[in-house]
């Protein structure tokens, strides 16, 4: 084989392992130092499966989590597809996270199991921005298939875990191939003098992440640009996590 030839093969190649190689982009920046720095890359990972729970009362509706998964997405560019199956998803409360509601596509079904089957498909459109789902059951197998199907496109999956019973709600603790999972519990705000002015808070817990540990955040909820903050009070505070851990031993 002559020399030109070979350079063509090796070219083409080379094309060809591109187009099958995962798409690779820079991580999502929350823009909040204590959070960026504690995740792998300075952000959430685009092109990845996140998983994300709500704790407290009124958890079943999870509704805090709604925001802050909203935000995510509002920070993202492109349109998002939302997949659900119940009908209590508030157009106006993802304007407040950031989220217009003209960049959210509603994928509606029927039932639950026809959930995950819309997220594959919508996480193989290189177009959208995320794709989200409103689920119960979330498996090892089928969470193993959104990763993979997130990583071939870059498109970003954020699976809502939801539930009405007991033993759903138990299901949150099954292992899932999620790269990263987040409990989000509503937090006491500051005490202002006039009641409906400023800005909730939450608890924000990291779970688990794939090459980084867990922990726990105080956060003020998204602004209109899908922006978490840190509360003015705590944001000079010393970290308190090593003395808790020395208290601890």
């Amino acid at each position: 084989m002559d020399l030109g030839r070979q350079d063509r093969l090796a070219d083409l190649r080379l094309q060809i392992a591109r187009v099958g190689a995962p798409h690779k982009a820079r991580p999502l920046p929350f823009g909040l130092r204590p959070v960026d720095g504690h995740l792998p890359g300075g952000g959430l990972a685009r092109g990845a499966l996140h998983e994300m729970i709500e704790a407290g009362p009124a958890s079943e509706f999870a509704g805090c989590t709604t925001l802050f998964t909203a935000g995510i997405a509002a920070r993202l560019q492109g349109p998002v597809l939302w997949c659900l199956a119940r009908r209590d998803l508030f157009a106006p409360g993802l304007l407040r996270a950031g989220l217009h509601p003209k960049r959210v596509i509603y994928a509606e079904a029927r039932r639950e199991r026809e959930i995950l089957p819309l997220m594959e498909e919508g996480l193989r459109e290189q177009g959208l921005a995320a794709v989200v789902g409103e689920v119960s059951r979330l498996g090892l197998t089928a969470s193993r298939r959104l990763q993979l199907a997130a990583e071939s496109t870059g498109v970003t999956a954020l699976v809502i875990r939801r539930w009405w019973t007991m033993s759903e709600k138990e299901l949150v603790h099954c292992p899932t191939a999620a790269v990263t999972r987040w409990r989000i519990a509503p937090a006491p705000s500051d005490l202002i003098p006039t009641p409906g002015i400023g800005r909730e808070r939450w608890q924000v817990e990291l779970l688990r992440c794939r090459n980084g540990g867990p922990y726990t955040w105080i956060l003020e909820s998204c602004d209109e640009k899908g922006r978490l903050a840190l509360p003015a009070d705590l944001a000079d505070r010393p970290d308190q996590a090593p003395q808790r851990l020395a208290t601890a031993r």
